[in-house]
Protein backbone atom coordinates (compact mmCIF):
# COMPACT_ATOMS: atom_id res chain seq x y z
CA UNK A 1 0.00 0.00 0.00
CA UNK A 2 1.36 3.39 -1.02
CA UNK A 3 1.33 6.39 1.50
CA UNK A 4 1.46 9.52 0.26
CA UNK A 5 3.03 12.09 2.70
CA UNK A 6 1.75 15.43 1.07
CA UNK A 7 -1.37 15.30 2.36
CA UNK A 8 -2.87 15.20 5.33
CA UNK A 9 -6.87 15.61 6.06
CA UNK A 10 -7.20 14.71 1.88
CA UNK A 11 -5.71 18.12 1.03
CA UNK A 12 -2.18 18.98 0.17
CA UNK A 13 0.47 19.92 3.03
CA UNK A 14 1.27 24.03 2.18
CA UNK A 15 4.68 22.57 3.93
CA UNK A 16 5.02 20.34 0.49
CA UNK A 17 4.74 22.15 -2.48
CA UNK A 18 3.78 20.53 -5.94
CA UNK A 19 7.30 21.20 -7.44
CA UNK A 20 5.93 21.06 -11.02
CA UNK A 21 6.55 24.85 -10.60
CA UNK A 22 10.09 24.75 -10.86
CA UNK A 23 10.94 26.80 -7.55
CA UNK A 24 13.95 25.47 -6.64
CA UNK A 25 16.24 27.36 -4.12
CA UNK A 26 19.89 27.97 -3.67
CA UNK A 27 20.12 25.55 -0.86
CA UNK A 28 19.38 22.83 -2.79
CA UNK A 29 21.51 23.85 -6.42
CA UNK A 30 24.35 24.31 -4.01
CA UNK A 31 24.07 20.71 -2.08
CA UNK A 32 22.61 18.89 -5.49
CA UNK A 33 25.44 16.82 -7.00
CA UNK A 34 24.60 15.49 -10.67
CA UNK A 35 24.58 11.29 -10.75
CA UNK A 36 27.59 9.43 -12.97
CA UNK A 37 27.27 6.33 -13.56
CA UNK A 38 29.40 3.67 -11.36
CA UNK A 39 32.45 2.86 -13.23
CA UNK A 40 35.22 -0.87 -11.44
CA UNK A 41 38.73 0.46 -11.65
CA UNK A 42 39.10 -2.97 -13.65
CA UNK A 43 36.33 -2.00 -16.33
CA UNK A 44 37.13 0.27 -19.94
CA UNK A 45 34.84 2.91 -20.71
CA UNK A 46 31.84 2.57 -22.54
CA UNK A 47 31.44 4.74 -26.20
CA UNK A 48 29.45 7.00 -24.44
CA UNK A 49 31.49 7.76 -22.28
CA UNK A 50 34.76 8.47 -23.90
CA UNK A 51 32.25 10.55 -26.37
CA UNK A 52 31.50 12.47 -23.67
CA UNK A 53 35.12 13.07 -22.53
CA UNK A 54 36.14 13.99 -25.93
CA UNK A 55 33.19 16.79 -25.10
CA UNK A 56 34.28 17.81 -21.54
CA UNK A 57 36.23 20.87 -22.85
CA UNK A 58 33.75 21.75 -25.51
CA UNK A 59 30.99 21.92 -22.68
CA UNK A 60 32.92 23.74 -20.27
CA UNK A 61 33.95 26.66 -22.77
CA UNK A 62 29.86 27.56 -23.47
CA UNK A 63 29.11 26.63 -19.76
CA UNK A 64 27.42 29.72 -17.65
CA UNK A 65 30.07 29.90 -14.45
CA UNK A 66 27.54 31.96 -12.34
CA UNK A 67 25.75 28.82 -12.30
CA UNK A 68 28.68 26.99 -10.62
CA UNK A 69 29.56 26.04 -7.08
CA UNK A 70 32.98 28.38 -6.96
CA UNK A 71 30.61 31.38 -8.20
CA UNK A 72 28.20 30.21 -5.51
CA UNK A 73 31.08 31.21 -2.96
CA UNK A 74 30.21 34.79 -3.98
CA UNK A 75 26.80 34.95 -3.00
CA UNK A 76 27.56 32.98 0.11
CA UNK A 77 30.24 36.08 1.08
CA UNK A 78 27.62 38.43 0.15
CA UNK A 79 25.37 37.05 2.53
CA UNK A 80 28.04 36.92 5.76
CA UNK A 81 28.97 40.58 4.66
CA UNK A 82 25.08 41.67 5.04
CA UNK A 83 24.63 39.84 8.11
CA UNK A 84 27.43 41.09 10.08
CA UNK A 85 26.86 44.45 8.48
CA UNK A 86 23.46 45.25 9.41
CA UNK A 87 23.47 43.21 12.75
CA UNK A 88 26.94 44.27 14.13
CA UNK A 89 25.33 47.20 15.70
CA UNK A 90 22.44 45.66 17.62
CA UNK A 91 22.13 45.31 21.41
CA UNK A 92 23.03 42.11 23.61
CA UNK A 93 19.93 40.09 22.14
CA UNK A 94 18.52 36.60 22.50
CA UNK A 95 17.23 34.41 20.10
CA UNK A 96 13.74 32.28 20.36
CA UNK A 97 12.80 29.74 18.24
CA UNK A 98 9.79 27.79 17.81
CA UNK A 99 7.34 26.41 15.08
CA UNK A 100 6.22 28.32 11.99
CA UNK A 101 2.94 26.59 12.51
CA UNK A 102 1.23 27.71 16.11
CA UNK A 103 -1.58 29.93 15.89
CA UNK A 104 -2.23 32.94 17.74
CA UNK A 105 -5.00 31.54 20.10
CA UNK A 106 -2.20 28.92 21.46
CA UNK A 107 -1.67 29.39 24.75
CA UNK A 108 2.64 28.90 23.57
CA UNK A 109 1.97 32.03 20.91
CA UNK A 110 0.95 34.50 24.22
CA UNK A 111 3.69 32.60 26.10
CA UNK A 112 6.20 33.48 23.90
CA UNK A 113 4.77 37.13 23.07
CA UNK A 114 5.18 37.46 27.14
CA UNK A 115 8.31 36.22 27.00
CA UNK A 116 9.92 38.30 24.35
CA UNK A 117 8.09 41.39 25.63
CA UNK A 118 10.15 40.97 29.52
CA UNK A 119 13.46 40.56 27.60
CA UNK A 120 12.81 43.57 25.59
CA UNK A 121 12.01 45.75 28.71
CA UNK A 122 15.39 44.23 30.40
CA UNK A 123 17.40 45.53 27.53
CA UNK A 124 17.11 42.30 25.27
CA UNK A 125 16.83 42.66 21.41
CA UNK A 126 15.06 39.83 20.02
CA UNK A 127 16.12 37.47 17.19
CA UNK A 128 14.10 35.30 15.07
CA UNK A 129 13.47 33.35 12.23
CA UNK A 130 11.41 36.17 11.11
CA UNK A 131 8.28 33.55 9.64
CA UNK A 132 4.79 33.02 11.24
CA UNK A 133 3.93 31.36 14.31
CA UNK A 134 6.28 31.34 17.36
CA UNK A 135 8.93 33.69 15.79
CA UNK A 136 5.97 36.07 14.98
CA UNK A 137 4.82 36.11 18.92
CA UNK A 138 8.22 36.74 19.52
CA UNK A 139 8.61 39.54 17.20
CA UNK A 140 5.56 41.29 18.42
CA UNK A 141 6.61 40.68 22.15
CA UNK A 142 9.84 42.76 21.31
CA UNK A 143 8.28 45.25 19.81
CA UNK A 144 5.77 45.41 22.72
CA UNK A 145 8.47 46.02 25.22
CA UNK A 146 9.97 48.46 22.70
CA UNK A 147 12.93 46.90 21.89
CA UNK A 148 14.43 46.00 18.83
CA UNK A 149 13.04 43.71 16.69
CA UNK A 150 15.10 41.32 14.06
CA UNK A 151 13.71 38.55 11.86
CA UNK A 152 16.47 36.66 9.60
CA UNK A 153 14.28 34.91 6.94
CA UNK A 154 15.09 31.59 4.63
CA UNK A 155 14.51 31.18 1.00
CA UNK A 156 11.84 27.77 0.78
CA UNK A 157 10.36 25.81 -1.55
CA UNK A 158 7.32 26.79 0.06
CA UNK A 159 6.91 30.71 0.33
CA UNK A 160 7.70 32.59 4.01
CA UNK A 161 6.61 35.97 4.23
CA UNK A 162 8.46 37.96 7.18
CA UNK A 163 5.61 38.43 9.90
CA UNK A 164 4.68 41.91 10.34
CA UNK A 165 6.18 42.64 13.62
CA UNK A 166 9.78 43.25 11.98
CA UNK A 167 12.25 46.66 12.56
CA UNK A 168 15.18 44.51 10.79
CA UNK A 169 14.52 42.02 8.60
CA UNK A 170 17.35 39.63 6.48
CA UNK A 171 16.23 37.56 4.07
CA UNK A 172 19.07 34.59 3.66
CA UNK A 173 19.28 31.96 1.29
CA UNK A 174 21.58 29.59 2.92
CA UNK A 175 20.95 27.86 6.26
CA UNK A 176 24.13 28.02 7.29
CA UNK A 177 24.96 31.59 6.71
CA UNK A 178 21.15 32.20 8.88
CA UNK A 179 22.88 29.94 11.91
CA UNK A 180 25.71 31.74 11.88
CA UNK A 181 23.89 34.63 12.37
CA UNK A 182 21.67 33.25 15.36
CA UNK A 183 24.83 32.02 17.35
CA UNK A 184 27.11 35.80 16.81
CA UNK A 185 24.57 37.39 18.16
CA UNK A 186 22.32 36.12 20.34
CA UNK A 187 23.34 35.79 24.09
CA UNK A 188 20.69 33.48 24.92
CA UNK A 189 18.83 30.46 23.22
CA UNK A 190 15.03 30.16 23.96
CA UNK A 191 13.24 27.31 22.67
CA UNK A 192 9.46 27.03 22.23
CA UNK A 193 7.79 23.67 20.72
CA UNK A 194 8.70 23.19 17.38
CA UNK A 195 9.45 20.40 15.08
CA UNK A 196 12.93 19.43 13.29
CA UNK A 197 13.84 23.39 12.57
CA UNK A 198 13.35 23.93 15.82
CA UNK A 199 15.35 20.86 16.78
CA UNK A 200 18.00 21.95 14.21
CA UNK A 201 18.68 24.99 15.69
CA UNK A 202 18.50 23.43 19.45
CA UNK A 203 21.26 20.82 18.63
CA UNK A 204 23.36 23.35 16.88
CA UNK A 205 23.65 25.55 19.72
CA UNK A 206 24.20 22.11 22.11
CA UNK A 207 27.15 20.79 20.04
CA UNK A 208 28.87 23.98 19.80
CA UNK A 209 28.81 24.39 23.50
CA UNK A 210 29.89 21.13 24.42
CA UNK A 211 33.03 21.41 21.73
CA UNK A 212 33.48 24.92 22.87
CA UNK A 213 33.31 26.77 19.94
CA UNK A 214 31.05 29.48 21.83
CA UNK A 215 31.03 30.02 25.23
CA UNK A 216 28.35 28.18 27.59
CA UNK A 217 25.17 30.54 27.28
CA UNK A 218 21.99 29.05 27.82
CA UNK A 219 19.67 26.83 26.29
CA UNK A 220 16.46 27.23 27.64
CA UNK A 221 13.46 24.75 26.77
CA UNK A 222 9.81 26.19 27.29
CA UNK A 223 7.23 23.62 28.02
CA UNK A 224 7.86 20.73 30.24
CA UNK A 225 5.37 18.73 29.04
CA UNK A 226 6.07 18.92 25.50
CA UNK A 227 9.97 18.29 25.88
CA UNK A 228 9.68 16.65 28.81
CA UNK A 229 10.37 13.00 26.73
CA UNK A 230 13.54 14.52 24.96
CA UNK A 231 14.86 15.47 28.21
CA UNK A 232 14.07 12.03 29.52
CA UNK A 233 15.60 10.52 26.56
CA UNK A 234 19.02 12.49 26.59
CA UNK A 235 19.20 11.30 30.43
CA UNK A 236 17.67 7.63 30.53
CA UNK A 237 19.53 6.64 26.47
CA UNK A 238 22.29 8.84 25.65
CA UNK A 239 23.86 9.35 28.98
CA UNK A 240 23.20 6.33 30.15
CA UNK A 241 25.10 4.71 27.24
CA UNK A 242 27.78 7.18 28.10
CA UNK A 243 27.23 8.67 24.03
CA UNK A 244 27.55 12.31 26.24
CA UNK A 245 28.97 13.42 29.35
CA UNK A 246 27.02 14.19 32.58
CA UNK A 247 27.81 17.94 32.23
CA UNK A 248 26.33 17.89 28.48
CA UNK A 249 23.78 16.51 29.51
CA UNK A 250 23.59 19.81 32.00
CA UNK A 251 23.70 21.82 29.18
CA UNK A 252 19.87 22.18 29.19
CA UNK A 253 17.23 23.98 31.36
CA UNK A 254 13.20 23.60 31.27
CA UNK A 255 11.25 26.22 32.40
CA UNK A 256 7.32 27.30 32.12
CA UNK A 257 7.71 30.19 33.33
CA UNK A 258 8.20 33.66 30.99
CA UNK A 259 9.59 35.50 34.35
CA UNK A 260 12.08 32.85 35.37
CA UNK A 261 13.81 32.21 31.58
CA UNK A 262 14.24 35.64 31.96
CA UNK A 263 15.79 35.99 35.25
CA UNK A 264 17.97 32.65 33.83
CA UNK A 265 19.40 34.75 31.17
CA UNK A 266 20.04 38.08 33.23
CA UNK A 267 21.96 36.35 35.71
CA UNK A 268 24.27 34.60 32.84
CA UNK A 269 24.61 37.23 30.86
CA UNK A 270 25.72 39.76 34.17
CA UNK A 271 28.03 36.96 35.10
CA UNK A 272 29.79 36.70 31.77
CA UNK A 273 30.10 40.68 30.77
CA UNK A 274 31.48 41.00 34.83
CA UNK A 275 33.88 37.94 33.33
CA UNK A 276 35.21 40.04 30.09
CA UNK A 277 35.49 42.95 31.89
CA UNK A 278 38.39 41.32 34.44
CA UNK A 279 40.06 39.20 32.00
CA UNK A 280 39.02 39.92 28.37
CA UNK A 281 41.68 38.19 26.65
CA UNK A 282 40.50 34.69 28.27
CA UNK A 283 36.94 35.25 27.74
CA UNK A 284 37.53 35.95 24.13
CA UNK A 285 39.96 32.85 23.66
CA UNK A 286 36.99 30.81 24.70
CA UNK A 287 34.48 32.42 22.29
CA UNK A 288 33.57 33.17 18.85
CA UNK A 289 31.65 36.09 19.06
Amino acid sequence: MSRNNNRRNGKPSRFRPNRNNGQVTEDERLLHRPTQPLVRPTEQMSKEQVKEEEHALERALHFDFTNTDPWRVFRIMSEFVEGFDTLSHIPPSVAIFGSARVKPEDPAYAAAVETARLFAKAGFGIITGGGPGIMEAANKGAQEGENISIGCNIELPFEQKPNPYLDISLDFRYFFVRKTMFVKYAEAFIIFPGGFGTMDELFEALTLIQTKKVSHFPVILYDSKYWGGLINWIQDVMLASEKIFPEDAGLLCISDDPQEICKIVMEAYQEGYSQERANPAVHREQSIR
